[in-house]
């Protein structure tokens, strides 16, 4: 991992072992790198699973097969690729992903069906079925490994291993959430822009853990931009292996399943804002919030476009109160809008309303508080009761190396 980013936790949370999920990593040389590449995590019979897919049409023969394996409903194994997305590579690269499954599907007794398969990294290039074949054969023999180890070994260009988790009471039985997640560029959301995994000993029936993570993705990984680009490999999978011994949860009406979504939601939000932490290059984190719209809708689209500009993200990294590009971008966003109904504030501090600046307006405490990590940037359109909160980071030079650089 490159030079850990400043808006990185002090350390890698603790998380609890999830009963029926085993993790293991292994080296299978996609890259000239000193590390680890390949992760395999084995799933209890019995695994329930969901997912969420990106929406880029130039998606990778993981995506397709992922979208019609959650179908099923069933997973024993996840297999995670890091330095090859396996991206626009044709029918090569889904025999690799093919390969694979049939692989791991042998070695445990499953349907090729129940094998998960992401990979990440550079797109155009097809994994390279030798070294695929090689790293799993050294996973599925390999000491399980740490959640860290495991996060560590799904990056890219992450700087830092991300991970949260979260408990919840089912019944009668304490339940554990725990997630990991990897991204940190081409991210903007159209389901999600990275690749996480969650993970839940709770016992829940497929279309309702479907239900509930799609739910989830909402407010967490589609509300999360940290250059506009949305990857061509977004998967976000979570399976409920139903090893806590709950009695299984198959409605909302179920006891227990507002506050097992609860804790998944929560887990989904940490993911996403680690993911945010990670922005390649960032500086600042930045919290986007509108309210006033005419819908929810309207104000993610308008909270997205006020965190996709580069001249609202590039103000941010100068410590720039420049709150009239926050008001362009407000008006570009092809949502309704009115000039003079528009409030805009940095921090607690209101710099503009209802069309102009406030009176006595000034900048020395908006000023201070551009100078901190954690930046909150609001917008009150004044036309209805939508609203949107969105996470995003600032842009600097940082990003433009990392990415001019990127297949160095």
């Amino acid at each position: 991992m490159t030079s850990r980013s400043p808006l990185a936790p002090a350390a890698f949370p603790a998380l609890p072992d999830i009963a029926g999920v085993t993790r293991r990593i292994a080296r299978a040389h996609y890259k000239e790198w000193d590390r680890c590449d390949l992760t395999y995590i084995e799933l209890a019979p019995g695994t329930t699973v969901a997912g969420v897919f990106t929406r880029n049409v130039c998606c990778s023969s993981e995506v397709e097969l992922g979208r019609e394996q959650v179908k099923g409903g069933s997973g024993r194994a996840l297999i995670v690729n890091a330095g090859n997305s396996n991206a626009f590579t044709g029918y090569r690269g889904r025999e690799a992903v093919e390969a694979i499954r049939a692989q791991v599907a042998e070695h445990l007794g499953c349907a090729p069906g129940e094998i998960f398969v992401s990979s990440t990294g550079v797109i155009g290039v097809p994994l390279p079925k030798d070294k695929a074949r090689e790293g799993v054969a050294a996973a599925l023999t390999a000491a399980p490994c740490s959640w860290e180890a495991a996060a560590e070994t799904i990056g890219t260009t992450d700087t830092f291993a991300k991970g949260a988790h979260a408990s919840a009471i089912v019944g009668d039985r304490t339940v554990e959430v725990a997630g990991i997640v990897k991204g940190s560029g081409m991210i903007a959301p159209d389901m999600a822009t990275m690749l996480g995994y969650i993970f839940t000993d709770a016992a829940v029936a497929p279309a309702l853990l479907q239900a509930m993570l799609t739910k989830a993705t909402a407010g967490s990984f589609n509300a999360i931009t940290v250059d506009s680009d949305t990857s061509t490999s977004d998967t976000v999978l979570l399976f409920a292996t139903g090893q806590a011994g709950n009695v299984p949860l198959a409605s909302w009406d179920d006891a227990g399943a507002d506050a097992l979504y609860a804790a998944i939601e929560q887990v989904a939000l940490d993911l996403a804002q680690l993911v945010v932490r990670d922005g390649e290059g960032a500086s600042k984190f930045i919290e986007v919030q509108v309210s006033g719209a005419v819908s929810d809708e309207s104000a993610r689209r308008v909270a997205l476009t006020i965190a996709n500009s580069p001249l609202v993200k590039t103000a941010i990294a100068g410590e720039d109160a420049n709150w009239g590009r926050v008001v362009m971008a407000v008006g570009k966003a092809g949502e309704p809008a009115d000039r003079d109904r528009l409030a805009i504030r940095f921090g607690d501090h209101m710099v503009a309303k209802d069309g102009l600046p406030v009176e006595g307006y000034d900048e020395a405490p908006v000023a201070a508080h551009l100078k901190g990590q954690d930046i909150r940037i609001g917008a009150d359109l004044g036309l209805g009761d939508g609203r949107a909160t969105v996470w995003t980071c600032d842009l600097t030079h940082g990003y433009i190396s990392i990415n001019a650089d990127y297949r160095s």
